[in-house]
């Protein structure tokens, strides 16, 4: 093996400063000469620029994320770093605060009165699920930014239909199977992307009857969503066992529920959303945006939360420095 051959792989700050260590070490041309490759000379702008973000950021955000497994930092770990993602995008740095669900419904959802957005990421089962109905309830009534995903969205549905649509007893199935408005139910049949249709039902195999992987979805014009995204089709990836219950869809919709995304067979809703009439940006999802996530590109929904946090802490904050500003 020839001396040069020989690539020093140390620690960094960073690890998105790992693809310019390697090319100053000249691994890329050494792959290329080996492989006998036809190759442009290599184009590392985008990482010089996503490094940039990460070491001389213009802005700050605080996000908090409600989560029911926080201590294990490794269990949104995509999560994190999708949320960092949106920050390059507008060279703004990400701050987590990472909150224990049951710790909301201990203390309060007053705790977050003093962050620029709020994330409910996915989760299963009941313990924390009313800790993460408050949050979205919080994030709701005080215009706060909100980003449900997954679970988060199930919670924002519940805290709609509890707190808007007057159904007291509203709950997920998952949690309360007699409950009485189960607006988020175990869906038992569906098309899948490829056409093929699966069923499931409460006696299934619990890892077995997911609907997994990469589904597509139709956007609604005009939504949040659908400005975000630039398309009208997306495709995105999916984990999950219960879905928004249709039998109160219109209900919701005629009280301003904006159901901003549905498969395409037009039977399940991968989308909700309140109008920016109602609340400066309110969007949740079924499936998981997080694992498409990149650093140079970030991602539509991550990049649309964070810039909507940085506006949120912007009108927040004008009356201090108007005031700062006169004394």
């Amino acid at each position: 093996m020839p001396e040069k051959a020989v690539i020093s792989a140390v620690d960094v700050d960073t690890i998105y400063k790992l693809p310019l260590w390697l090319h100053d070490q000249g691994l890329d041309d050494i792959v290329v000469s080996h492989l006998r490759l036809d190759a442009k000379p290599a184009n590392l702008g985008a990482w010089e620029h996503t490094v940039e973000a990460i070491e001389h950021p213009k802005h700050e955000v605080t996000i908090a994320i409600i989560g029911k497994y926080v201590e294990h930092k490794d269990a949104y770990k995509s999560l994190g770093e999708a949320l960092r993602h949106g920050g390059l995008k507008q060279s703004t740095r990400v701050n987590l605060r990472w909150m224990e669900s049951e710790d909301i419904e201990a203390r309060g959802a007053d705790v977050l009165k003093d962050v620029d957005g709020i994330l409910v990421p996915g989760g299963f089962g009941k313990r924390g699920f009313e800790g993460k109905i408050a949050a979205a309830r919080y994030a709701r009534e005080h215009k706060i930014p909100y980003f449900g995903i997954c679970y988060g969205m199930h919670a924002a549905v519940v805290d709609f239909a509890r707190h808007i649509a007057g159904l007291e007893g509203a709950n997920s199935s998952e949690n309360e199977v007699h409950c009485k408005d189960p607006v988020i139910a175990l869906i038992t049949e569906w098309t899948t992307g490829t056409g093929d249709v699966e069923r499931r039902s409460q006696e299934s195999d619990l890892g077995g009857t997911m609907r997994l992987g990469a589904q597509e979805c139709r956007l609604k014009a005009g939504s949040i969503s659908r400005e975000l995204y630039g398309q009208d089709v997306i495709r995105e990836r999916h984990r999950h066992r219960y879905e928004f219950n249709n039998r109160y869809r219109q209900q919701f919709e005629d009280l301003g529920l904006v159901v901003a995304g549905k498969s395409m067979d037009d039977l399940l809703v991968e989308m909700v959303e309140l109008s920016p009439q109602k609340h400066p940006w309110f969007v949740t999802c079924q499936f998981h945006p997080e694992f498409t996530s990149t650093p140079r590109d970030g991602h539509p929904l991550f990049n649309g939360f964070v810039h909507a946090a940085l506006e949120y802490k912007t009108v927040r904050n004008a009356p201090r420095f108007a005031a700062e500003a006169v004394a």
